[in-house]
């Protein structure tokens, strides 16, 4: 059967729901979805530093407890929490900024699991402006493409390389027809929680003109 990544994406549910944070008030960009196998292959695959570049990218450093890590190219921080296999927390830092990403598994229907991915942000005024300009998109159509590469390693046993090029298939025809997708739904999931529907499509606009190859986000 074909690897149809429009449905892949239709698999995900998605909202965003406020929060806080160690007191603080903090916004929730939340994503889930089920995978066909246990939780401890999918924990496996989410923790292992040898697997995990087989469908996201390579990390660096102590993935325990307490360690320091480093995605390539990409955010670094602390683990701050972790029980295999069903959670971990880690603070995702950024461009000068922190926030923070939850991960918990549990068993689903049919033999497999529910992954749900909470990624907090602080409700301050940098975090307001990303906010106001695209939305729960920016971070949200990122881990969609990580849940895409998750789908596509677990069920073909293949580093999404082989399938999803960085070098070429985010501007392909199949590339933007998935992001635009992806981010039509965040704003859909933005609406949903209160956003005034204008709002958030202006934003759901910019969010996918940045991942089909138009304006980036300052």
């Amino acid at each position: 059967m074909a690897f149809d990544t429009i449905q892949q994406a239709a698999l995900v549910v998605r909202k965003v729901e406020d929060t806080t944070h160690e007191g603080q008030p903090a916004r929730a960009v939340v994503a889930s979805r089920d995978y066909a196998t246990g939780i401890d292959d999918l924990w496996n695959a989410i923790t292992d530093k040898a697997r995990i570049p087989r469908w996201f990218a390579p990390v660096e450093g102590d993935l325990t407890l307490g360690g320091k890590y480093q995605i390539k190219g990409n955010a670094g921080g602390t683990v701050t929490a972790c029980e295999p296999p069903r959670s971990f927390a880690l603070t995702w830092e950024f461009g000068g900024g922190t926030s923070w990403v939850e991960v918990g598994l549990a068993e689903a229907g049919d033999g497999g699991t529910r992954l749900t991915l909470r990624h907090i942000a602080p409700l301050d005024d940098k975090s307001e402006e990303f906010w106001d300009r695209f939305g729960p998109g920016a971070v949200g159509v990122g881990w969609d493409l990580s849940l895409l590469g998750l789908a596509w390693h677990l069920e073909t046993g293949e580093a999404v390389k082989e399938r999803f090029a960085e070098e070429t298939w985010p501007l392909s025809d199949e590339g933007k027809a998935f992001a635009t997708s992806s981010s039509d739904a965040w704003t859909a999931a933005s609406i949903a929680y209160g956003t005034a529907a204008d709002a958030a499509n202006r934003a759901g606009a910019d969010t996918t003109a940045f991942y089909t190859g138009g304006a980036a986000p300052q």
